[in-house]
């Protein structure tokens, strides 16, 4: 079997005649596990086929082949395996951008045994919680920052954690001494051969564990089996637009569920390579230069980063090698679309997802685009938008997003995580219940509006708070907003805005009112902000979603 040919067995597609995926059916084996059929098969057939580039801050680098990952990763299970860990266990992963993470995950996936990635930024009271509500067996982290403190202050309130690995990466980090009750990682490792006990595997096995980061209430617990992994094929081939031979940079941190979207699954599936920065602070003018220096073809990143690269002098940097550009995880307002292609003649291809699910709606290759849209839902799912009652509605009109889960669809999660009343919840009527809002035009195309909880019903007028947080930041006094609605017993509610401003602006009663009268002019003038706030940094979340309900003041601060 050829390796670019190995995900064909796992999916029958159909193009229309623009060559737009129309048909898309994906066969998954009763005994599928990704990192035995994948990894495994393609470090037998091309051992040599690059899997991972791999840079540090310092400039470190380390070119990994499927055979590295596939030795790398068998060495670990054997150390976890050693230790105690057996198919079913609990393993969180705290690694930063650490190359260890993927020997961790392919470890835990030949062993059966469940990872949970996390971010280095938790703090004691989350690792505790996360341990509780999991019943965590064991933690690889990283050595870096304050880490290994806080997860020693957790355990002595969760008895359940029955060993700790410490990854040494950080430069010097080698010479520290070692904290007391913690594995050497780096150490173990080379002392193992890769020899373990290989468990029965089957495609319904729990696999991977993400805790969300809900703008209200504690992280809910989204569960995936092994053919999650599958479910990503699209993700990588039709939207990110990878192909076999190019090197895939997807910037996200190993903590978020997007770093499996474009470090990990789709990429591997294709037998492409994967591109990794370990970074602690996010710097363009260091980035940038990477794409000519590894000749990275394939991009994707959310908004944010493009604002940044955008401040740069894009001109200065040689970014021929780019191919193909995607951006997710918040949504993409137009002015940064054309904006980053006046500068490289690339489109920013948007795509929307879930934690509890692989790629729902994007602009697929062979779409035009339309800045601002998500695009049409991927021929995986059958996705709708509707009413309170669960009804379709008309195109134009503003409803909740759905996918029809009968049966259910490769990717998508099954429920929370032992809790049936928020899976209850989130999955009734035949429907899983996204939570997230849009609006479909008269091409399908899908708008994005906003979370459920956020819609401001005003005079009559349903008004979601992304278009108006998008012409808000078109005025360069405005470093950051959210839109909510407040109470007022004439309209029910009112639309505010709370604003954080850039630098060299100053609040003031004149320009709340420019900015509402830019409103006016931009949108349907009773969307404007009758209420402006401007305040010095908006309340968010660990993975930086802005909390709404904070600002609105329907939950204790």
């Amino acid at each position: 079997m050829n390796v670019k040919d190995l995900h064909l067995q796992y999916v029958n597609e159909k193009y229309d005649e623009n060559g737009v995926l129309s048909e898309y059916v994906l066969n998954v084996p009763e005994d599928f596990n990704f990192a035995y059929d994948v990894v495994d098969k393609i470090a037998e057939l091309e051992p040599d086929r690059t899997a991972m580039m791999w840079v540090g801050e310092n400039g470190e680098e380390h070119r990994f082949s499927f055979a590295d990952i596939k030795l790398y990763s068998d060495k670990t299970a054997e150390m976890l395996q050693k230790n105690g860990i057996k198919k079913g266990d609990m393993v969180m992963l705290v690694l930063k951008r650490h190359y260890h993470f993927w020997f961790s995950i392919m470890a835990c996936q030949k062993l059966g045994a469940v990872a949970i990635p996390a971010t280095h930024l938790l703090t004691v009271k989350d690792f505790v919680y996360r341990f509780e509500a999991a019943s965590v067996k064991a933690i690889i982290c990283t050595s870096d920052g304050d880490v290994t403190s806080f997860v020693d202050k957790a355990a002595e309130k969760y008895s359940g954690l029955a060993c700790k690995f410490l990854v040494r990466c950080s430069e010097g980090s080698d010479k520290k001494e070692l904290p007391a009750g913690w594995i050497d990682f780096n150490g173990e490792l080379e002392r193992c051969a890769g020899t373990f006990d290989i468990p029965a595997s089957r495609s319904d096995d729990p696999m991977l564990l993400y805790f969300t980061s809900g703008t209200t209430g504690n992280p809910k617990m989204v569960l995936h089996y092994n053919s999650y992994a599958i479910g990503h094929l699209i993700t990588a081939k039709h939207w990110q637009n990878v192909r076999p031979d190019g090197l895939h940079f997807t910037i996200s941190d190993t903590g978020w569920g997007k770093a499996v979207w474009g470090k990990l699954y789709g990429q591997w599936l294709l037998g492409a390579g994967v591109f990794t920065y370990d970074f602690n602070r996010f710097d363009s003018s260091v980035l940038l230069p990477m794409f000519k220096k590894y000749s990275i073809t394939t991009f994707c990143a959310p908004p944010t980063m493009f604002r940044f690269f955008i401040k740069e002098k894009l001109s200065k940097f040689d970014l021929s090698s780019l191919e193909y550009v995607t951006i997710a995880g918040e949504a993409l307002n137009p002015e940064v679309f054309n904006q980053f292609y006046e500068h490289t003649g690339l489109k920013l291809m948007e795509g929307f997802g879930q934690t509890e699910t692989t790629l729902l709606i994007a602009n697929l290759t062979n779409m035009e685009p339309r800045p601002g849209s998500m695009g049409k839902p991927v021929p995986q799912y059958n996705v709708l938008v509707v009413d309170e009652d669960g009804n379709p509605v008309p195109s134009g009109t503003t409803g909740e997003i759905v996918v029809s889960s009968e049966p259910v669809p490769v990717g998508l999660f099954s429920g929370y995580h032992l809790d049936e009343a928020l899976t209850n919840r989130a999955w009734h009527d035949g429907l899983y219940h996204t939570g997230d809002t849009a609006w479909v035009d008269e091409d399908g195309y899908f708008w994005y509006v906003g979370r459920t909880d956020d819609i401001i019903k005003s005079s009559g007028y349903r008004i979601g708070p992304f278009e108006i947080e998008s012409t808000l930041m078109e005025h360069p006094a405005v470093l950051e907003c959210a839109v909510t609605g407040v109470p007022d017993e004439e309209r029910g509610q009112v639309v505010k805005a709370t604003i954080v401003l850039a630098q060299g602006y100053a609040p003031s009663d004149e320009l709340a009112a420019e900015l509402q009268n830019h409103v006016k002019k931009c949108t349907a003038p009773y969307k404007y902000p009758r209420v402006v706030e401007f305040i010095e940094e908006l309340p968010k979340t660990i993975s930086g979603k802005i909390k709404r309900a904070e600002i609105r003041g329907d939950m204790k601060k």
